[in-house]
């Protein structure tokens, strides 16, 4: 299966989340099916992220949105954990500073944007100021229905400044979200996850969904696609990511950068420290 067609929402096409399945997992039946293939990926990822870095051509921007317990911690930690650290970094998009509320609600989108040869993982991202702010009523309709295009147009400049735009709405079942809501309550280990804001969230859930489906379906272009990746199976999700992640990376077609040095020179100044070593 083409997972890239088949969780792409195609730009200007029908869509609705309604018509995704949270559980879906492909004809994989278990998380041991598809740990070589995994293994697989984020092995293959790692030798892309490495070429991406050495060559300075290229940057990649993958933004991570869902609802919560939706998995994006997960999907760091296990699929673009994989990648060196060197050249790869985490942004996080929590509740706007005072600093940047004083800017525009792109501002601080711009600033963490990779550089050339970077990976930068958003953690939540601009999208907040078309889903957070519109379900809680944080700014009038009038200012949020406009930033849809504000948007496409933020990421149309980073394309063309070559940077590859990857976007990933982890797509989760209401049920599902009740069971991780309470594995946090069962385990110490993820009190610290606990906010009581996260229960409450539930009660908005149509209202997330609705906000969801309308980000989606207006900013999936052709050149910043959003992919819906059925999460409620963790494992799936996770290979499902690499995967898409991976074959965008491969269709780069990057090699490593020509030595700038001579060739034949390095080869005789290693022969003479070696017969001198010896």
């Amino acid at each position: 299966m083409d997972y890239r067609k088949r969780f792409r929402v195609k730009p200007g096409g029908k869509f609705h989340l309604s018509d995704h399945d949270a559980a879906f997992t492909d004809k994989l039946e278990s998380e041991e099916e598809a740990k070589a293939e995994l293994d697989h990926y984020q092995h293959r990822l790692r030798e892309l992220q490495d070429r991406l870095y050495v060559n300075q051509k290229y940057s990649l921007l993958v933004v991570l949105q869902a609802l919560d317990t939706g998995g994006k911690d997960g999907t760091i930690n296990h699929v673009l954990g994989a990648m060196n650290p060197q050249g790869c970094r985490v942004a996080h998009f929590r509740e706007p500073s005072a600093e940047e509320r004083a800017h525009d609600f792109l501002w601080r989108a711009h600033k963490a944007a990779p550089e050339r040869g970077e990976v930068v993982i958003f953690n939540r991202s601009h999208y907040e100021d078309v889903l957070v702010v519109r379900v809680h009523g944080l700014v009038p309709k009038q200012v949020w229905s406009h930033r849809y295009k504000r948007i496409n147009a933020f990421e149309k400049e980073l394309v063309q400044n070559d940077t590859l735009v990857l976007k990933f709405f982890l797509h989760i079942s209401k049920d599902e979200q009740l069971k991780r809501l309470k594995a946090r309550i069962d385990d110490p280990a993820k009190h610290w996850k606990l906010n009581p804001g996260d229960y409450a969230d539930r009660e908005h859930w149509d209202d997330y969904v609705e906000a969801y489906h309308d980000a989606l379906k207006k900013c999936s272009t052709g050149h910043a696609p959003w992919y819906v990746i059925p999460a409620d199976h963790k494992w799936f999700r996770n290979l499902a990511v690499a995967r898409i992640v991976v074959e965008h990376l491969d269709d780069l077609k990057l090699g490593y950068p020509k030595p700038t040095v001579d060739m034949k020179q390095i080869r005789a100044l290693y022969r003479k420290a070696a017969r001198q070593g010896s």
